[in-house]
């Protein structure tokens, strides 16, 4: 049983308040929440990853809830998710890929009847390397309005034998969304895409 000792977290909010145009009706809320873990994997090769993905289920969770409270505990205003990993040196790309189930199924536990697949990115990066964490709708992947990027970093991490785990969501589309396709409002097959 690999262990993922937690050497740090974080957890970014921002509102965004205006771009440009009329000021919207309601600020736009974006939040982040990123961990810096031990990686077990760090300087070797292992063949079998998959059970490390329980491992860390009790993070996605943790993270999952600092996120909720972040944003004031409404699940209901959430309509955003994505993930992220950004692996040390002394790892490789697949050892990010160990938060797709814990991190994706923690947010879709918490926020009920999310059906979308959660937007992912990762790399491997040194100390202070950037992630763009995409987002996306949690309910239809064809809601263009809610397509965007959360940038994270951590200005000591991950170092080369660590791990950057980050989540994030949103509340409400971009600010001043014009780009057509499908609303939000208009969902209507519940499968996850439209």
């Amino acid at each position: 049983m690999p262990d993922f000792p937690v050497r740090k977290i974080a957890v970014i909010t921002e509102e965004i308040l205006h771009e440009g145009g009329p000021a919207p009706a309601m600020p736009r809320r974006r939040a982040a929440a990123w961990a810096i873990v031990l990686n077990p994997f760090a300087g070797k090769y292992a063949a079998d990853l998959q059970p490390a993905m329980d491992d860390l289920k009790p993070l996605g969770l943790d993270l999952t809830d600092r996120l909720i409270a972040a944003l004031g505990g409404d699940v209901v205003q959430i309509d955003g998710y994505g993930k992220g990993a950004i692996v040390g040196s002394a790892g490789e790309i697949e050892h990010g890929a160990l938060w797709h189930v814990p991190g994706g199924y923690a947010m879709r536990e918490r926020l009920g009847q999310a059906k979308a697949i959660v937007p992912s990115a990762m790399k491997v990066g040194g100390i202070g390397a950037t992630l763009d964490v995409p987002l996306g709708h949690i309910n239809a992947a064809y809601v263009r309005s809610h397509f965007d990027a959360f940038e994270v970093r951590a200005g000591d991490g991950p170092r080369a034998d660590e791990i950057l785990f980050c989540l994030a969501m949103a509340c409400g589309p971009r600010i001043h969304s014009r780009m057509g396709g499908l609303e939000a409002k208009d969902i209507k097959l519940w499968d996850g895409q439209r």
